[in-house]
């Protein structure tokens, strides 16, 4: 189902939607999977339980948006990873493995590299400049009408783009694991969101990526294993087998050869290790821990699981090699040389019946499902606190907004994201999404990024600067993408080979851009405002470095 090409499907793999190649095909909805449905009914009411206990300890805005500061530095590294690895990165690289071999393993790295990155030089400045989101970062010395409006703006493009993907293979991934209405799954998936973000908030949302990351490391771990168990655990020797079976033999250890374009290849690499640093949902999770000490064992924990998770997903795949390429069972009529039942992205849960039956197939499915659930609640929950928290208290309200009015905003604003959700869902089910994955991501990489790193880290960074740069970041991500084959003419029907923009992701191009502009419009600015912002740098990087007027200082 991968019909997009390898790296405009791998970007949509990296944000989660699980069958981005558009429309199902006649004939590859499932059965009814009832496994499947009872063990995912038991995950939804146990975190209805969490929501309803959540909601009971809410009271605050710090409630509401950072959990009250008081998840640990284990349990948020948890939810993050949670947040990160998605359905489509675990039925979708397993899927790249499966068809190329070694060529998936580089998508796994690419969307792990942005993370010791992330650890070295932003866990802890986030943590001792922010309170609810990186605006916070961000407009700390500068002004924090335009700064926050810039970030808003940033936060629900790309919540926009990566929820649209999000529930789009949400619809599909359960239409073919459920054998369930496109239509019932989209509705679903928004109103659980709604209920757990409007009354549970942050708290409900992390029980919620702690529990699903938990089903999925240990479901991914239980398949490897049982992968390995058909070969004495002699990792050489699935990998000799799987040489053996597969029609490209020993190809499948070899790069693929859509990463033989260096340009399209390195700005793929940008927008993924950028634009994770640059995601407002990732971004929020740094404020739910005590300090900028727990913040950084938060990046380090997320590291280990992310990064074994990836490790997992390619035992799998080549496991899926070796025990479903080769069995009639789990191809169309019967036939090894036709397609897979349910289409490409279906090797992981193929996989899981070869290995533990049909309760093992119908555990991963339920648990791809509720791994969107976790990934669309954190969306919602951080595009919620744009409007709320930098939109409405601060630019409107002038920073001086009751704390009950803000977490109603708050509140009004999920229940809408979750009906657009739900009606673009619906909208976009026969449009290719991988388009809108990498417009996220170059979008994060384009405008949050550079406009949050130059603040906390650059003294000649003004709010002019920061404003046109972040601005500037935002509009050339969207053009760029409007304008590159993936939508000029996969979406909008113009002749192969007639896009204005000839590559995958445009990050490499409009990152630069956007850190050129940032610099150039900071340091032609003379102006009294940014001299004075220019001064309160210092002060600002002895905060972000020891902690000290922060919510809890740490002692280093």
């Amino acid at each position: 189902m991968l019909r997009t090409g390898a790296l405009a499907g791998a970007l949509s793999l990296a944000a989660g939607a699980a069958s981005a190649a558009g429309p199902i095909e006649a004939g590859s909805i499932q059965p009814t999977n009832w496994n499947a449905i009872i063990i995912f009914v038991a995950f939804v009411i146990v975190t209805l339980g969490i929501t309803y206990w959540a909601a009971r300890h809410t009271r605050t805005t710090k409630d509401f948006y950072a959990a009250g500061g008081g998840i640990t530095g284990f349990q948020n590294g948890l939810a993050i990873a949670g947040d990160y690895m998605s359905a489509a990165s675990f039925l979708g690289i397993t899927a790249l493995v499966y068809t190329g071999g070694y060529y998936g393993l580089i998508y796994s790295i690419g969307f792990l590299v942005g993370w010791p990155f992330i650890m070295f030089l932003m866990a802890e400045p986030l943590r001792n400049l922010g309170r609810f989101t990186f605006a916070d970062v961000a407009s700390y010395r500068l002004q924090a009408t335009p700064i926050r409006a810039m970030a808003a703006t940033g936060t629900l493009v790309t919540v926009a783009f990566y929820l649209i993907a999000q529930m789009v293979g949400a619809g599909q991934l359960i239409e073919l694991l459920f054998g369930l209405p496109y239509l019932w799954a989209v509705v679903v998936v928004g109103i659980l969101m709604i209920i757990y973000v409007t009354f549970g908030g942050m708290i409900a949302t992390t029980w919620v990526q702690i529990i699903k990351a938990g089903l999925l490391l240990g479901g991914s771990t239980l398949m490897a294993l049982l992968v390995l168990a058909q070969f004495g655990f002699d990792f050489n020797a699935l990998i000799a087998k799987a040489i053996e079976v597969h029609p490209g033999h020993d190809k499948i250890l070899l790069p693929g050869p859509a990463v033989s374009n260096p340009i399209n290849a390195f700005s793929l690499g940008i927008a993924l290790m950028f634009g994770t640093a640059g995601l407002p949902h990732i971004l929020m999770r740094f404020f739910t821990v005590g300090n900028a000490k727990e913040a950084r064992k938060s990046v380090f924990w997320a590291t280990t699981f992310i990064g074994y998770f990836y490790i997992l997903t390619f035992i799998i795949g080549f496991g899926a090699i070796v025990l479903v390429l080769t069995n009639p069972a789990y191809h169309v009529g019967g036939d090894v040389t036709k397609a897979l039942l349910g289409g490409g992205n279906m090797p992981a849960i193929h996989l899981a019946q070869a290995v533990g039956g049909d309760l093992m197939k119908g555990f991963i499915a339920a648990v791809a499902f509720a791994t969107i659930l976790a990934v669309v609640s954190g969306l919602a929950l951080s595009g919620a606190s744009a409007v709320s928290h930098d939109l409405y208290a601060s630019v409107f309200k002038g920073g001086y907004a009751d704390e009950g009015a803000e977490v109603r905003v708050s509140r009004i604003t999920t229940i809408i994201l979750g009906i657009v959700a739900i009606l673009l869902g619906i909208v976009f089910e026969k449009i290719n999404v991988a388009f809108m994955v990498g417009l996220a991501f170059a979008v994060a990489a384009s405008a949050n990024f550079p406009v949050l790193l130059l603040s906390m880290l650059w003294q000649g960074l003004t709010t002019r600067g920061a404003v046109i740069g972040g601005f500037v970041g935002v509009i050339s991500a969207v053009v760029l993408t409007i304008v590159s084959p993936g939508i000029w003419e996969a979406v909008l029907g113009y002749p192969k080979g007639s896009a204005w923009f000839p590559y995958v992701s445009p990050a490499l191009f409009t990152m630069p851009l956007s850190f050129l502009c940032c610099w150039i419009f900071s340091v032609t600015d003379s102006s009294k405002t940014a001299q004075t912002e220019k001064a309160a740098f210092e002060a600002q990087y002895v905060r972000s470095q020891t902690g000290i007027g922060a919510d809890t200082a740490v002692a280093h």
